[in-house]
């Protein structure tokens, strides 16, 4: 694809189960910023997360790009890294190592009780899919955020809970970017380090504190973020 030198092209990948809508309202200024949204794929059979990182990755046409990813989709931009040269790695409501990881998810890992999740049920139940994909304080609201959950395949999501209680990542990329929330119950800030904290910031952010993702992701782009 040809790639217009003015321009910095912008990939987003969305959270666990989200679709790329989640981001509609991210705006960037067209004349500086291409934006690509990716879509989840569905795993093959036993893929590792490196082998899927590597297949994600030849869907970025660009080199040199902006990947920024949400939650979930932030590991996978962390993997996509060690395989593809990218201008700036960018994650949101996210972690950056097994550290990170709130300790349930992590005893979830060693002991594999992952595989008790209900997986099955959540294309029935999107309610329950919601508390697992946002956190459960958000049922308030479930109605507005049912809409960006739709990637219910029982594989995908099996594999995927799999992979962030697993995930083993013992030290970040020292230039990556990672914009937090300081009330997100999911990851929550007090095992989070190096961050760019967001008051009153959960894990749905992107899409209720999105002005200031507006006003500040250029910045950080750009390296005018101070």
């Amino acid at each position: 694809m040809h790639q217009n030198e003015n321009k910095i092209p912008v990939y987003f990948l969305p959270g666990l189960a989200a679709n790329p809508s989640i981001f509609k309202n991210i705006q960037l200024d067209p004349d500086r910023f291409e934006i690509y949204l990716l879509e989840w794929m569905i795993p093959f059979e036993e893929e590792s997360i490196s082998e899927y990182a590597l297949r994600f990755c030849s869907k970025v046409e660009h080199k040199n790009a902006v990947l920024v990813g949400v939650s979930f989709g932030g590991i996978i931009a962390q993997e996509m890294n060690l395989v593809h040269d990218f201008r700036k790695i960018i994650i949101i409501s996210s972690v950056k190592t097994r550290q990170e990881l709130p300790l349930h998810l992590q005893l979830a890992g060693k002991t594999k009780v992952y595989k008790l999740v209900p997986t099955s049920l959540f294309a029935q139940n999107i309610d329950l899919l919601s508390k697992y994909a946002f956190g459960k304080p958000i049922v308030k609201r479930l109605d507005l955020y049912k809409q960006y959950l739709s990637i219910t395949d029982k594989r995908y999501l099996d594999w995927a809970i799999k992979q962030v209680v697993s995930w083993n990542q013992q030290e970040s990329d020292p230039n990556l970017i990672h914009i937090h929330g300081d009330k997100d119950p999911v990851f929550p800030i007090d095992r989070i380090k190096n961050c760019i904290v967001i008051p009153g910031g959960t894990h749905i952010m992107l899409i209720v504190k999105f002005k200031w993702l507006n006003e500040n992701l250029p910045k950080i782009m750009e390296d005018r973020y101070k």
